[in-house]
């Protein structure tokens, strides 16, 4: 929603536009160093890559007509311009990281380059030119292609509301939209922050937080979150501060996943600076054993290591990308190579296996009234209270469509039931001890998952609720176990007996029952320093699990709130509220780790190979400049295949 061009007018009310607002609040992104990075960062390097690309293709291009003609010295000259092109910007990169007492793998460039054009070897120095600047220019848009989902998360960020302020409607900026405040949403337009729906209906295109394709109907009263798209004109109520919203968290979210470095790929810059004494050693090798300077210049030429350098950083990106498509947010490439080797997975009984909302199991009666007739008085009474169980005999009661009357004479007796008259009848609905205390019979053993109603002195029926496990929970420790997690077990506060039922219903391997905060912590340090179950992967709601969630391997918070509550605690969020896109986030993983390592291997092979070709003299520094290229598009190809694919099922 941008701002309007001086005033118009929508549904006969004015609106007032000011000047254009800054970004959704949030944290300032700056560079690891603490450095702010220029406006335009990205767009600069962008241009920059694909310049240097088209100053060689024009060199190489101009050089190739000359020789053509027979102007061999003027083909020559434009040859070594263009490799005198990429020459000076890579002999400054070599020397920053010099100072920086480091040895990158741009010296093996460089040393390729400079040594063609003192050789004279003119076309292989900018055929080598037009392989380094493509690889970064391949480099750039294969990583924009591996981003692109969570390009598309930021970048659809509203900069202002409208905002209804009596009879007019202002486009102020998102940042100063307040709780209670009234925002106006047109057709198309994306919800600036979390509030609750004032139309009487929305139809809500949520795919790019969910992964969900097709749209939600929303009803008057409900929630809506931010980041969604509404299908026509709506109006809600804000809930909480733009910055404080679930899409807000979203972009930390994702600026924070953009700034990480996995692991793997770190431990690839390592091995890739190994690679430049094996060459100096390769080199010096064929060049004493031929003679020849030019064998020693091949083997430079196919030793750049760009399947290393190039390869992991793709496929792990792409695998973020992947998972952004599936719902899950994950904060770096670091945390989806750890969610690629997990062994072990520790769920949260509460809101996560189940949807910790209680819901009626059964009733039993003892009466002439029956299982309708009680639920009806039962839930008439509960009408008045806000207790959980209280609401869940509401919501049952309606659901099949019985008339509830409000009682007379009630009594609330806060946290344990109500007592009042219905249709003439004096009722009690509440604990066993309420009961007790007023008089009634109570069958013994009964536990806290149920209720008791009585009429006129008698306990009529007993009433069983029960907190299931969510649909999309079945079958989830199978898939995990196919994917080769070897440990699931379940974290809970609840009590053994029914943490015991769930477990059972689920499969898992352990239960730890009757956990406080400190008790999950102690469980988590203990099975991460048990080698043979690390990595450990930590689901929670994202609230009373957080310490547990950020001591895990890799922490992961559920549902739609806990991108808010969790986002600084959590490695991922699951911004839909389902339990089986945890297990789609560890398959993810798995592949995109599978295939860096592939890509790596399999590129650093084929490097190797040409080394010892070019050693051999079988390849020519123009043939092992051409060769490598070809090393370089299908090792890239290869790690995007990370993000082929549809979302997982």
């Amino acid at each position: 929603m941008n701002p309007a061009a001086g005033r118009r007018s929508v549904a006969g009310m004015r609106i007032a536009s000011p000047a254009p607002a800054p970004v959704l609040g949030g944290p300032t992104v700056v560079e690891a160093d603490g450095r702010r990075p220029p406006a335009a960062g990205p767009e600069k390097w962008r241009v920059r890559a694909h310049g240097l690309l088209l100053a060689c293709l024009v060199g190489l291009a101009a050089g190739a007509a000359a020789a053509a003609v027979g102007k061999t010295r003027l083909a020559d000259g434009a040859w070594a311009v263009t490799a005198g092109v990429l020459l000076v910007p890579l002999a400054w990169s070599v020397a920053r990281t010099l100072m920086r007492r480091d040895v990158g793998v741009d010296a093996i460039a460089l040393v390729s380059i400079a040594g063609a054009l003192a050789l004279g070897e003119y076309l292989a120095g900018a055929v080598i030119a037009l392989m380094l600047s493509g690889g970064n220019a391949l480099e750039e848009r294969a990583g924009a292609r591996a981003r692109r989902e969570l390009t598309s998360l930021v970048s659809r960020v509203p900069r202002s509301a409208s905002v209804l302020r009596g009879t007019r409607v202002e486009e102020v900026p998102v940042a100063s939209v307040g709780p209670g405040d009234v925002v106006l949403v047109r057709a198309g337009g994306v919800l600036p922050v979390d509030g609750v729906l004032e139309s009487e209906e929305a139809v809500v295109d949520e795919s790019a937080l969910t992964g969900e394709s097709l749209p939600a109907l929303y009803r008057s009263g409900d929630t809506l979150r931010s980041g969604t798209v509404a299908a026509g004109a709506v109006r809600v109520r804000a809930t909480r501060p733009a910055a404080e919203s679930a899409y807000a968290a979203v972009v930390r979210l994702v600026r924070a996943a953009e700034s990480q470095r996995a692991p793997f790929v770190r431990m690839a810059d390592r091995y890739a600076a190994a690679f430049l004494p094996l060459t100096v050693a390769v080199a010096a090798a064929a060049w004493a054993a031929s003679g020849d300077p030019v064998r020693a210049l091949a083997v430079f030429v196919v030793a750049t290591p760009c399947p290393l350098i190039l390869a992991a950083p793709i496929a792990l990106l792409s695998g973020v990308s992947r998972a952004a498509r599936a719902g899950v947010l994950v904060k770096g490439a670091g945390v989806i190579e750890r969610l690629g080797s997990a062994r072990t997975v520790l769920l949260d009984k509460t809101g996560t296996l189940t949807l910790g909302v209680p819901r009626l199991a059964r009733i039993e009666t003892r009466d002439r009234l029956g299982d309708r007739e009680s639920l009806r008085l039962a839930a008439s009474l509960d009408q008045l209270s806000l207790h959980p169980y209280a609401v869940a005999l509401v919501r049952e009661a309606r659901s099949r469509g019985l008339a509830l009357e409000l009682p007379t004479d009630a009594v609330e007796y806060a946290g344990h039931g109500v007592e009042g008259t219905v249709a003439g009848l004096r009722a009690v609905v509440g604990s066993g001890a309420l009961l007790r205390r007023l008089g009634y019979e109570v069958p013994p053993g009964q536990g806290r998952d149920q209720a008791f109603l009585g009429v006129g002195g008698e306990v009529v029926a007993t009433l069983v609720f029960a907190d299931p496990p969510r649909a999309d929970a079945a079958g989830i420790v199978e898939r995990l176990r196919r994917l080769g997690v070897v440990h699931v077990a379940m974290l809970t506060g609840d009590r053994a007996d029914v943490a015991g039922r769930v477990a059972a219903a689920l499969g898992v391997d352990r239960v730890y029952a009757e956990q406080s905060p400190e008790d999950k912590l102690a469980v988590v340090d203990a099975v991460r320093s048990t080698p043979s179950l690390a990595p450990v992967v930590m689901v929670g709601d994202g609230i009373n699990d957080a310490p547990a969630l950020a001591l895990a391997d890799v922490g992961i918070a559920l549902g739609s709130e806990a991108a808010t509550a969790a986002s600084e605690t959590a490695d991922a969020v699951v911004l839909v509220d389902r339990i089986d896109r945890v297990v789609d986030a560890i398959a993810v993983g798995r592949r995109s780790l599978r295939i860096a390592r592939q890509s790596v291997l399999g590129g650093m092979g084929l490097s190797l190979a040409a080394m010892v070709a070019a050693s051999l003299g079988l390849l020519a520094p123009l043939g092992g400049a051409l060769l490598q290229e070809g090393i370089d598009v299908a090792v890239i190809a290869n790690a995007l295949r990370a993000l082929a694919g549809g979302r997982p099922a």
